[in-house]
């Protein structure tokens, strides 16, 4: 990812979708899922940037659905990367996330009419319930997207979270609120893990250190080699959540199981 990822069929409902969220979001947090990656094993992750090239032989696979940003950019070649991930039997999703005052508008292209209507459950102010509904949208169409590229049912979800993307530099709850949103969202429509891939810095600089609920973290490094990378597992979290993955760069973005 570089540190953005790439620098993530089964019919999923709108309605089926939003049908946890109030539950969800009153509960605040949902159990924890099983860890799908099997320690000190090798994987990489993939996404536009990569179009057209072999996938590497590993053992899991993560797929970019969008195209380094929401909403309008999508990985015009998910179906074919997320087969290719598959076949390592371990292949996961991750998305972009982002909040920008823009995002809010019920245009087509951003927040969603339902999700806007499922965030009068949220608690919080206007704004932040306004967030939440960008997250939720996001999640929404990233789930259909997916769907509609046959990249059906995977090992878990990631959070693509950074600090290139739009975010809230006057109010980190609005960025929080927007975060939640997107768990909520995918909480509601799968029973695999949902993870969060960030740093330290860009996690506490985006959302003030907020303790997500979310089942795992996943690291930027920035390492070259994986000697380097893996004295990350032991301190390197940053929503609460154990460290599961971490990434390091070499001639692509390879990860590691702690």
């Amino acid at each position: 990812m570089g540190l953005r990822m790439g620098w993530k069929p089964r019919t999923v409902t709108l309605g089926a979708t939003l049908a946890g969220f109030a539950l969800i979001a009153l509960n605040g947090e949902a159990a924890a899922a099983f860890d799908p990656y099997t320690s000190r094993t090798l994987g990489y992750d993939y996404s536009y940037v990569q179009c057209g090239k072999p996938a590497p032989t590993t053992s899991f696979g993560v797929v970019g659905v969008n195209a380094g940003y929401p909403f309008t950019y999508y990985n015009s070649c998910l179906g074919t990367e997320f087969a290719a991930a598959a076949r390592t039997g371990n292949a996961a999703l991750y998305v972009n996330t982002g909040y920008d005052p823009t995002y809010t508008a019920v245009d087509g292209r951003h927040s969603t009419a339902e999700c806007v209507s499922s965030s009068a459950a949220i608690t919080g102010t206007g704004e932040q319930r306004s967030a939440w509904a960008v997250g939720c949208s996001e999640a929404q169409r990233d789930i259909a997207y997916a769907a509609s590229q046959s990249a059906s049912s995977p090992t878990a979800w990631w959070l693509d979270v950074e600090t290139a993307n739009s975010w809230s530099s006057s109010d980190v709850s609005l960025n929080r609120f927007t975060i939640q949103g997107v768990i909520d969202t995918l909480r509601a429509s799968t029973s695999a893990p949902i993870g969060v891939y960030s740093t330290l810095y860009q996690w506490d600089t985006i959302t003030g250190g907020y303790q997500a609920s979310v089942d795992a973290d996943w690291v930027a490094t920035g390492a070259r080699n994986l000697n380097r990378a893996r004295s990350y597992c032991a301190s390197a979290g940053f929503t609460g959540a154990p460290v599961w993955l971490i990434q390091y760069v070499a001639t692509y973005d390879r990860d590691y199981v702690c």
